[in-house]
């Protein structure tokens, strides 16, 4: 007897297939009134070139039927999981997550509905019981943070490990050039000086308290809730020998004391979720003294898409960051007005800079591929990793998210900011 391999099919498979022969025809026909490029999708043998035209060029390449079916019941989160079981490919992601944000309304008004609505729903739902609390953000921080030092030592920049928007000075800056220099940058802002006490929520790898130690002279006292941080940090204080100026703490923004005269908060506000927006600026004010300046670095998402945002279970916060949310502008300025004395004296945007920052990681993540499978990252981890790079920095180019510096101070000061962002 002689058993051809490629005439067996799974019952599964052969669901699937089906399922495919009716679903696949109405999503080509919501995908081809995309516009701003052209999706030229390939499966078994047949090629769909779908969209109105443009500049953006992308091709897809579908491996399994079940792509159909989970993209149905699951809309874009379920693109997501795909890629990472597999089931499709694409050379270029970030072109691809570009087009799909120049067509976001239409991509969730045709993809996000029927069953795939209430799969988004139960989402929502869920993610509304995920509230910030104390003990909840510890773990929410551990999901992400947590996932091993050597995972993030492979993308970052090697002086400093900034988890955060690099600001590149000039076209041939390196990651490490512009990373240094976002630093000073932050630091003239707050304009630091050796008799200043700076209080730094949310220490990443502890490249900025270091810097701002080291270079300007001051105290500086920085938290973290994240354990892998809170070591790596303690490790690179003790090597530095920096323990008389740096104060490293291991506790929740909203469980800090004291007053200082500069308060430093880059790209931590993400993860306190809208419900504590306020809490959070609330705190900041708190803590500042009445001469004094604080500076936070946010990623932002536009007025117009804020409030359905905050309902919305994307791949990131499904995956990547659980619990996070992105504010916009007008959020901040309500709640500033709302809850606190802040004035804000300079507002400015670098999210082209995190594109770019987003582009290096990239690179040094695809360098690095097989001594991160030696560390027991399997594929499917891979590329998912691959998947959030690629998805921010889409979204950047596109601007449907941003990233901006908030210089704020107390009506008392009398202060003038450095501003003006390269």
């Amino acid at each position: 007897m002689t058993t051809t391999r490629s005439a067996t099919k799974t019952p599964v498979r052969t669901l699937d297939a089906r399922v495919a022969r009716w679903l696949k025809p109405r999503l080509l026909r919501q995908l081809s009134t995309l516009e701003g490029g052209v999706l030229i999708v390939e499966e078994a043998g047949r090629t769909h070139r779908l969209g109105q035209g443009g500049p953006l060029t992308v091709r897809l390449r579908i491996h399994h039927d079940r792509v159909w079916r989970r993209i149905a019941l699951g809309g874009s989160v379920a693109a997501g999981e795909t890629y990472m079981d597999g089931d499709w490919h694409c050379d270029d992601l970030v072109a691809l997550i570009r087009l799909l944000a120049r067509n976001l309304e239409h991509v969730n008004e045709r993809l996000e509905k029927g069953p795939a609505r209430l799969a988004h729903g139960v989402l929502s739902a869920l993610q509304a019981l995920q509230r910030n609390t104390t003990n909840r953000a510890r773990r929410h921080v551990a999901a992400h943070y947590d996932l091993g030092n050597a995972l993030f030592e492979t993308f970052l920049d090697r002086e400093h490990w900034l988890y955060s928007s690099a600001i590149f000075p000039r076209p041939d800056a390196s990651l490490e050039d512009a990373s240094t220099y976002k630093l000073e940058l932050i630091l003239d802002k707050l304009d630091v000086g050796p008799e200043h006490h700076l209080l730094e929520i949310g220490t990443g790898w502890g490249g900025l308290a270091l810097y701002a130690a080291r270079t300007r002279g001051c105290r500086v006292t920085t938290t973290t809730i994240s354990e892998e941080q809170y070591a790596h940090t303690a490790q690179r204080i003790r090597d530095a020998g920096l323990e008389d100026r740096i104060t490293l703490l291991k506790r929740d923004y909203r469980d800090l004391e004291g007053r200082y005269d500069r308060l430093v908060s880059v790209e931590m506000i993400e993860a306190v979720g809208h419900q504590y927006l306020d809490t959070y600026l609330a705190t900041v004010d708190h803590l500042l003294d009445d001469d004094g300046l604080a500076l936070i670095q946010a990623i932002t998402i536009r007025d117009q898409r804020y409030e359905a945002a905050k309902r919305e279970v994307d791949f990131i916060k499904r995956y990547i960051f659980p619990g996070g949310f992105l504010p916009s502008h007008q959020a901040m300025l309500e709640s500033i007005a709302r809850r606190t004395q802040l004035n804000v004296l300079a507002l400015d945007e670098i999210g082209a800079h995190y594109a770019r920052t987003l582009c290096e990681w990239r690179r040094r993540f695809e360098a690095r591929l097989e001594h991160i499978r030696t560390l027991g990252y399997d594929e499917r981890f891979i590329r998912m990793w691959r998947y959030y790079l690629c998805y921010c920095e889409g979204g950047f180019r596109e601007r449907t998210i941003g990233a901006s510096q908030w210089l704020l101070v107390k009506p008392g000061s009398r202060r003038a900011p450095l501003t003006g962002a390269p």
